[in-house]
């Protein structure tokens, strides 16, 4: 189960997501950058943000803690933008929390090269889980002490918005002709041996169990949470095994 902390005060908005996320206070006196249940993308972004991010922590990508954070509306009563006290009271409960890398920049492909290596496990990584919101104009990616870090992942795994056609698109290619990372030269070749056969049902069911019960429940066609995580396992192990001619092809 993830971590869980209690929010005990809002801090501010940060505008740069379209949903609105918070910089929140927790009781542990940690900062987080809060994601809420009442956003416009709803429950399905912060399904897909754990999964992906605690899939990507496991196949050694650098993704900040992700956690759970249980939110009581009273916390934004004293935020003078209405816009966000509506958010915050539609959002009591449990949502989701990223631990905050303070003094992290944003990703600047011009300042900041990256090693065809792990280009090649990202772009490989943004593949499997049809990530389609990791490109130049929006890299969704920050830079501290030299360390590059992968965040924001609720518009990968678009499949469960339709979950009738969802085994369609299993093998859909996937586009990287707008990724930040192309122009780096992405070894996918080497990024395939090395994490191809790490995705086993094991892994992906160890993270699905990550997933809380209530963003899961009350899915049109699903009975209970288990079995909209089965369904969710099946999608992703399909898409992982073999041949993965979903990978796109990019120049050496």
């Amino acid at each position: 189960m993830l971590r869980e902390v209690r929010a005990v005060r809002y801090v501010t908005p940060l505008r740069e997501g379209g949903s609105l996320p918070g910089l929140v206070g927790g009781d542990d006196g940690g900062l987080y950058v809060a994601k809420f249940t009442g956003a416009a993308q709803g429950r399905k972004a912060l399904v897909a943000e754990v999964v992906a991010g605690e899939l990507a922590r496991r196949l050694g990508l650098p993704v900040p803690e992700l956690l759970r954070v249980r939110v009581d509306p009273v916390i934004a009563l004293g935020e003078p933008d209405q816009q966000v006290q509506e958010l915050v009271k539609a959002s009591g409960g449990t949502n989701l929390g990223m631990g905050f890398l303070s003094r992290a920049l944003g990703f600047d492909p011009l300042a900041f090269p990256v090693d065809p290596k792990l280009a090649g496990r990202v772009v490989w990584f943004d593949a499997l889980i049809g990530n389609v919101d990791r490109s130049w104009r929006n890299p969704n990616l920050l830079v501290r002490s030299g360390e590059l870090w992968l965040i924001d992942h609720g518009a990968s795994l678009i499949f469960h918005h339709n979950w009738p056609r969802a085994a369609a698109s299993a093998r859909r290619p996937y586009d990287a002709s707008d990724h930040a990372l192309l122009r780096f030269s992405p070894d996918l070749a080497a990024a395939d041996a090395e994490l191809g056969e790490r995705v086993t049902t094991g892994l992906l069911w160890e993270v699905l169990g990550l997933v809380p019960d209530e963003w899961l429940l009350d899915e049109a066609g699903f009975a209970t949470a288990d079995s909209v995580r089965e369904a969710y396992l099946a999608q992703l192990a399909g898409r992982a095994a073999g041949p993965r001619d979903w990978l796109p092809e990019v120049a050496a």
